[in-house]
């Protein structure tokens, strides 16, 4: 797990106890034939370890020779107990970086089945995916690449494929710095305690959706939001040029997953992920009365747009045994007017989430154009810009699931 680089010569602070073990089982197997290879063995750890001329992560060329150099000690009668690099140290060495090492983050691991690959090195997503802790190791990065079924008919990516990607990179963070694999993010205490987090609300602003085969990079962070619950925002680039297209921002709450109700964030939990959050307010939208903060009005009743009947399938329920956030925004959006689908784009969503959904419900989707407020101001932009409000609610009886807004600019020519 890449956490945090250093120099050269942290490096060789690093690999140092490992050295004096290896020197101590040299001792122990004497200078018999067999040896001699195992002497090469160590020279090779040695000179891996020592070498300035090329960055090397400490665990990976040198987990592979150590591991080597176990297997022959034990051939020869040595020690059998196997010498591991300590997790505090995966750091990569040979950068001019000033910063302290974030090995105090580094050495919280999980034992997942996804995490750490028995002590030896990192889990082969964490060497495979394209993200990693930023140099302070208060964010994450991540890229991906636009695939062809993450695309709609505006033949660019969906803003579900947005939501997903914005999950994930979410998710990524929390396992890069030891946090479950088995649920959304979840600390220690909160998987000792059955605890899950839910989300409340969701602020999506896609500036230039990405096409297919599109590089795009996320950044991710996240913090405290009062005594129930955190808040987690997002930075969308493009890749190539750097060219922010995106920002969200979203509010968490903690569950018990097996009562299904609300907690307050305990602060043995707070204390457990707030090490790894900004120590200053950091905002993707800080700029005063932005959209992320409005309030969203009830939807009148009647709707002028209704999609009814809507059953979750089974692919909708996530790994907390509940409908997924991001299939909620696809149920708002099917009830948007066809004409609006035709000649504008998404800009904006913000859902607020009331009530969990369970797989044998039955929804229905609702949507009117918002009430505007000044008349005289909005109508020269209006069929370029027009806002909706959405309901989703149980078939039955009613109850409100979620509520949201949505605000929409016309295509750009083609």
């Amino acid at each position: 797990m890449l956490l945090k680089v250093a120099s050269s010569s942290s490096c060789n602070a690093v690999t140092s106890d490992h050295i004096q073990t290896l020197k101590q089982r040299r001792r122990l197997v004497g200078v018999s034939s067999t040896s001699i290879a195992i002497r090469r063995q160590f020279a090779a750890v040695c000179a891996l370890s020592l070498s300035e001329r090329s960055p090397i992560l400490a665990g990976e060329p040198v987990l592979d020779h150590i591991q080597a150099f176990n297997k022959r000690c034990q051939l020869v009668g040595a020690s059998s107990r196997p010498l591991s690099i300590r997790r505090r140290t995966a750091v990569v060495c040979g950068s001019s970086s000033s910063s302290p090492p974030s090995s105090e983050k580094a050495s919280i691991l999980t034992g997942e089945p996804n995490g750490w690959d028995h002590g030896f090195g990192r889990s082969w997503a964490d060497r495979l995916r394209l993200g990693s802790l930023t140099e302070d190791g208060l964010s994450y990065k991540e890229k991906f690449i636009v695939r062809c079924y993450e695309v709609g008919i505006n033949k660019t990516a969906t803003v579900e494929t947005i939501a997903n990607l914005l999950q994930e990179v979410g998710c990524n963070h929390a396992q890069s710095v030891g946090f479950s694999t088995d649920g959304f993010a979840t600390t220690h205490t909160m998987r000792k305690l059955h605890l899950i987090w839910v989300t409340a609300r969701m602020h999506i602003e896609v500036y230039k959706y990405p096409a297919w085969s599109d590089v795009v990079e996320i950044e991710t962070w996240c913090q405290s939001d009062g005594r129930i619950g955190t808040r987690r925002d997002w930075i969308l680039k493009d890749y190539p040029t750097g060219e922010v297209i995106g920002r969200a921002t979203s509010k968490w709450l903690m569950m018990n997953q097996d009562t299904r109700r609300l907690q307050k964030v305990s602060d043995d939990v707070r204390e457990e992920y707030l090490i790894y959050c900004p120590k200053k307010l950091r905002l993707s939208f800080p700029e005063e009365n932005n959209g992320s903060l409005k309030k969203i009005s009830k939807l009148a009743d009647p709707a002028q747009f209704s999609r009814v009947g809507m059953v979750p399938r089974r692919a909708d329920l996530d790994m907390n045994q509940h409908v997924n956030n991001v299939t909620y925004m696809g149920w708002v959006l099917e009830s948007m007017p066809q004409e609006i689908i035709d000649t504008h784009e998404l800009q904006t969503i913000t859902l607020d989430y009331k009530r969990e959904c369970q797989h044998d419900d039955v929804v229905d989707s609702l949507t009117s154009p918002e009430p505007v407020e000044d008349t005289a101001l909005s109508e020269p932009v209006e069929q370029d810009y027009r806002r909706f409000l959405h309901l989703l609610r149980l078939s039955g009886d009613g109850l409100e699931i979620n509520r949201g807004r949505t605000e929409w600019r016309k295509k750009p020519g083609r």
